[in-house]
């Protein structure tokens, strides 16, 4: 049974970057076994960069200790070349300051090395669609984060932009709660609406804002106090 994309047609296609070949051949062969479609692997930064603007992965697994160029500066790199490309992070730290210099690099998910098989397989559907997800107690580390960032002056220029993005009540509604930390499937749960329009109305918002990102949309929510309503 193949994993389905975005599409509900296509198997999600992954790219695994790790510099252990024993590591990084188990990763991409549990995945393949459960159904995706593992594109490519990479073994060092400046390879996994090439290779993902190659290949065109849904979802980039990282490791971030990486030779030639960091885990981070791929993360970086892969994002801007491919905004709709999702980074999970599959690190053996779980260093605060790891977690967020990867967060701020562009990835939407950050998983222990120490996951099982079935919790990494999750945590590639659920970036692939968007979703952050976070090993436990990592979420709540994330979130203050942004509330720290959006604590910080912030430039005048859009403060009178008078043709500023107007989002429907719903669109408004579905930022809050992300804003607020919950995955598109307890949004959908909580509005009585399918995930897919969840998807919908985020992607919506994200053209209007003129953003790239999950990570840039709760910033945007929280720096505008959506997630405290």
């Amino acid at each position: 049974m193949t994993e389905s994309g975005a599409g509900g047609r296509d198997p999600i296609k992954v790219m695994v970057v790790d510099d252990h070949p024993m590591w990084r051949d188990a990763v991409a062969r549990d995945l393949a076994e459960s159904g995706f479609e593992v594109v490519a692997t990479a073994g060092d930064g400046d390879q996994a960069v090439r290779r993902a603007k190659a290949a065109a992965p849904d979802v980039l697994v990282l490791d971030l200790n990486l030779p030639a160029k960091p885990g981070v500066q791929v993360c970086k790199e892969v994002v801007a070349a491919n905004p709709a490309l999702r980074v999970l992070v599959l690190s053996a730290s779980g260093e605060h300051a790891d977690v967020l210099e990867a967060v701020k690099s562009g990835a939407t998910g950050y998983l222990l090395k120490s996951a099982s098989t079935g919790e990494l397989q999750d945590a590639v559907r659920r970036t692939a669609v968007g979703d952050p997800v976070f090993t436990p107690g990592l979420a709540g580390l994330v979130l203050g984060e942004y509330r720290r960032l959006a604590s910080e002056p912030v430039p005048a220029q859009d403060t009178d932009e008078p043709k500023a993005p107007r989002l429907t009540d719903r669109e408004t509604e579905v930022l809050r709660l992300v804003a607020k930390g919950l995955s598109y499937k307890q949004i959908a749960e909580r509005l009585v609406i399918s995930h897919r329009t969840v998807q919908n109305h985020v992607q919506n918002t994200l053209g209007k804002l003129q953003l790239h990102n999950r990570v840039e949309l709760v910033r945007y929510a929280i720096e505008r106090g959506l997630d405290d309503e």
